[in-house]
Formats: structure tokens, C-alpha cells, sequence
């Protein structure tokens, strides 16, 4: 079983390059706090918020799931180059449509680095009207 990094809030952290690495390899749920259920509902994952991720061929974010508690709804896989190639960094970013029929959502995020290896983000609570 690979280790899973977990994002720590960088304004605790004391070292500028510690708060790069967490930052830029840490994915971050962006939704509404309520989805209807039956509808398509929007939820951006972007991998790093002020900080980018380089893009190198043997760096490079290769992908983002979505889980709803233990259950994975969807996945985005990226290939090298993707933001750009040989020196670029960038924030890997997508947007998935799901639907819902249950009460809640507990959304997380898992992002993979082929450097540096699992992240995973806080959990973001979803009520499904």
C-alpha cells in the first residue's frame, strides 16, 4: 500500500519550500454545498492552489479521482505535456459532472504525482436535496 500524503494548512507551516511541496501537489475540491438530486452536479479538482506543479516528463501530475466516502465516481488521467511539457508548471485541473441520489456527499480527492507519490485532500460534505 502506497503512503498517502494528506494536505496540511500551509499558514502553519514555517518554511516557504515545505509550504511549496504541500501546496503544489495537494488537490482541492471546489463545489456548492448542496446539489439537487437526479441533476448533474458540477465539482472542480485542482491540483495546487498557490502554488503550480511542473510538467516534466518525469514529473508530472498523472491523475485526479474522486471519491464519494470509499466509493470512486470518477477519475481524470493526464499525460506528460499536458500544461504545456519541458519546463512549464501549471495547475492540473478538471471538472467532473456527477448525480446523486443519496441525502450527502462526502467528497475527497486524490491526486498523483509520479515523483512524489499520493495526496489527498480534506473532505468537503455535499447535501443532495
Amino acid at each position: 500500500m502506497p503512503k498517502i500524503n494528506r494536505y496540511v494548512d500551509i499558514s502553519t507551516v514555517d518554511r516557504e519550500a515545505k509550504k511549496d511541496y504541500i501546496d503544489r501537489h495537494s488537490p482541492f475540491i471546489s463545489c456548492e454545498s448542496t446539489a439537487k438530486a437526479g441533476e448533474s452536479f458540477p465539482v472542480t479538482v485542482r491540483v495546487g492552489n498557490e502554488y503550480t506543479h511542473p510538467d516534466d516528463f518525469d514529473h508530472f501530475i498523472r491523475n485526479v479521482a474522486l471519491y464519494n466516502n470509499e466509493t470512486l465516481l470518477a477519475e481524470a488521467t493526464f499525460a506528460a505535456g499536458t500544461l504545456g511539457g519541458q519546463g512549464q508548471k501549471g495547475h492540473a485541473e478538471t471538472t467532473f459532472h456527477i448525480t446523486q441520489s443519496g441525502k450527502k456527499l462526502k467528497l475527497t480527492a486524490i491526486a498523483y504525482c509520479t515523483k512524489h507519490g499520493l495526496w489527498e485532500c480534506e473532505p468537503v460534505d455535499v447535501t443532495v436535496e
